[in-house]
């Protein structure tokens, strides 16, 4: 499917759902970079997901973002219940303008949603020649090393640096052996996960994909004790500390959930889920170009590194999701059949007369 309607359709839902002009242009930009990325998990499959939460009355499409607190180099945003794909962007610039001034920006933001992939925002230090840091905590699905209970999200982190010649090195990762948009593509393709990223209601094992439905759990980064889950653990309770705690949003088990339907936690701690951003201009350690020109060494002496198998080279991170932008780019974005009928289904809820190209 081509990115262009895929991107108009999309910007019109969020128009339609109440959005500014430039926000529902903002909110597609960064839903579509996770289809471009190959990172179908948190694209336009999530779409429908955005608008249950409006009806629901869970996101403010007119929202007053506002810092509540700040430093010469820091700040904490309020995203008064916005989009996450808006709130996320304000934030990520507003932490690169600290940044300009004081050599590094941190920013911690409370009462926001869902804000797609952790990467997208990162990379906006690039263009600054500043490494770009990206964090957020997510619905409680996560049991932690040893518990049945689900305590904390998938809690990503992204890192952008950038370099010379090269790429830039871009690691976008879920502090647990999967995220759980992974999970959804299986329920929606009808397989089963592997064992090692899920767990049943009693600490079991399992590879039925829609455990979660059951009071199942996801596993954090390691999957268990014997392979080091305990630090996949720690990982996503700095993500929940950093961007939760820190900011005053609900943190932990009070982390709103992204599923409308799935009740909010009672008397949370916090508003909203929260995030948390960091620039870094290279010029405030060292010259940007040394830095760059050491970058570009350091990459290309890795993927020369030897494989293990010829057949396959080794990456850099960001290698996987570059490489998917420009296929897709050129050849389109693939949609599964499910969820095609769900954009469909919006096109029918919105009256958007030119959505033809969902057929």
């Amino acid at each position: 499917m081509g990115y262009a309607e895929l991107h108009q359709f999309t910007q019109s839902v969020f128009i339609k759902m109440g959005c500014s002009e430039a926000d529902a242009l903002q909110a597609a930009g960064v839903l579509l970079a996770a289809d471009l990325s190959g990172v179908d998990s948190h694209g336009v499959a999530r779409l429908e997901g955005y608008v249950c939460l409006w009806e629901a009355g869970r996101i403010n499409v007119q929202p007053d973002i506002k810092i509540i607190h700040e430093s010469p180099s820091t700040a904490t945003i309020d995203g008064d219940a916005g989009l996450g794909l808006v709130v996320a962007p304000f934030a990520m610039k507003t932490a690169i303008e600290k940044a300009k001034i004081a050599g590094t920006g941190w920013v911690a933001v409370q009462n926001s949603n869902h804000f797609g992939i952790a990467g997208i925002h990162a990379k906006m230090a690039l263009a600054e020649d500043m490494i770009g840091l990206s964090m957020t905590n997510a619905s409680a699905l996560v049991a932690p090393t040893f518990s049945r209970e689900r305590m904390l999200g998938t809690n990503p982190i992204a890192v952008a640096i950038p370099s010379g010649e090269e790429p830039p090195f871009v690691a976008d990762m879920a502090t647990t052996t999967v995220a759980n948009g992974k999970l959804e593509i299986l329920q929606r393709a009808e397989k089963e996960a592997p064992i090692g990223w899920v767990q049943n209601a009693y600490g079991q094992g399992t590879n039925d994909a829609a455990i979660l439905k059951e009071g199942g759990a996801l596993l954090p980064l390691g999957s268990d004790r014997e392979h080091s889950s305990h630090k996949g653990y720690a990982l996503g309770s700095i993500v929940d500390i950093f961007s939760a705690v820190l900011s005053g949003a609900a943190y932990g088990p009070w982390a709103p959930p992204f599923p409308a339907y799935v009740p909010l936690p009672q008397n949370p701690p916090g508003k909203g889920l929260g995030h948390f951003f960091g620039a870094m201009r290279i010029d405030a350690f060292r010259p940007a170009s040394d830095f760059k020109e050491n970058m570009d060494l350091w990459i290309r002496r890795f993927r020369k590194a030897q494989p293990v198998d010829a057949k396959q080279e080794v990456l850099i991170p960001g290698d996987p999701e570059r490489l998917a932008e420009e296929h897709r780019k050129v050849h389109g974005i693939p949609l599964v059949p499910k969820v095609c009928q769900s954009l469909q289904a919006l096109a029918k809820r919105f009256d958007i007369g030119d959505s033809g190209f969902l057929n």
